[in-house]
């Protein structure tokens, strides 16, 4: 039972600690990419803690399940785990994380099927705004023009990929800053950030209570947008991707006072033109390889029984 009660408070511990850690962290807006895998790292890292502990909750306090997990063990391996000590908590605490993971696929379906339809929904918009002509096949190409008065580029996912973009975008964007969005929208299409947002947003409408899945939601919608940036900035420079998104976005009200849904555009504007050295290439690897570790704690705590009896 210690063993599961040690995976829940080791679950409980990082969802509490390891987001305030980032939020402090100086490096984050410099490398959002290892920021990204931090994140999701520590999300794992709080899953599996709750995974693990579920199961060894539900083997202390049913022998079937039991027999099923540690079927192949050796007898001083099950001893060492102390599972004969049935507490009264631990159906209960099987039972709640069970329920809990359960939630979670059901979050996530959910949020997967949302994201479907509006697919489907702004394809069937694409159709009327941009109708076949007759004996014209279904497009296939991956560039897609509207005529729009509203400057406006976006990504469309699915399993025929598509880059929209209306005229008056064509109209507002000079020189190379056209290439730069088309670079930004294919950096979020080439890093699939989308099934970041659908992950992100799915365990934050699951537990709306629970912090870290909040904070979960909010730093991969804002963190997307920087890698992006920066996928963009590598090829066509920080200035362009600035002027680019100040073009894109002037007549929306965002830069002016006022809280918009679009307000982190001024911060990314003014990232940009701060120019901020990236991180060492050294520092970058030691800042990945430490999130890495992170998830290989709670299966460490998990083995650690066997551990010490083998050895």
């Amino acid at each position: 039972m210690w063993v599961s009660l040690a995976l829940f408070l080791l679950g409980v511990l990082t969802a509490l600690v390891a987001p305030r850690l980032l939020a402090r962290a100086d490096w984050v807006e410099r490398e959002p990419v290892v920021a990204l895998w931090a994140w999701q790292c520590t999300v794992a890292t709080v899953l599996l803690s709750f995974a693990l502990s579920m199961t060894f909750s539900a083997s202390t306090a049913w022998q079937a399940v039991r027999g099923q997990v540690f079927a192949p063990a050796p007898r001083a391996v099950v001893d060492a785990y102390e599972l004969t000590t049935t507490g009264p908590w631990s159906a209960v605490l099987a039972v709640l994380l069970a329920a809990g993971g359960l939630w979670s696929g059901a979050m996530l379906g959910r949020e997967v099927g949302r994201a479907r339809a509006r697919r489907r929904q702004r394809r069937n918009e694409l159709l009327v705004r941009a109708p076949l002509l007759p004996g014209e096949q279904p497009r296939s190409e991956r560039l897609v023009v509207l005529e729009g008065e509203r400057a406006d580029v976006w990504w469309m996912a699915g399993p025929t990929p598509r880059l929209v973009i209306t005229t008056a975008a064509l109209q507002r964007l000079k020189g190379r800053q056209l290439d730069a969005v088309l670079a930004h929208e294919q950096g979020h299409a080439r890093a699939r950030h989308d099934w970041l947002l659908h992950c992100s947003t799915a365990l934050a409408a699951g537990f709306p209570g629970i912090p870290v899945f909040t904070a979960f939601r909010e730093e991969m919608h804002r963190l997307v947008e920087l890698a992006a940036d920066d996928v963009a900035s590598r090829r066509f420079g920080r200035l362009t991707v600035a002027l680019a998104l100040v073009e894109l976005n002037e007549d929306r009200g965002v830069f002016g006072p006022g809280h918009t849904p679009e307000a982190d555009l001024p911060q990314r504007v003014n990232r940009l033109l701060t120019a901020t050295p990236r991180l060492t290439a050294g520092r970058r690897l030691r800042l990945t390889a430490a999130a890495s570790l992170v998830p290989v704690v709670p299966v460490l705590v998990a083995f650690a029984p066997v551990l010490r009896t083998l050895g």
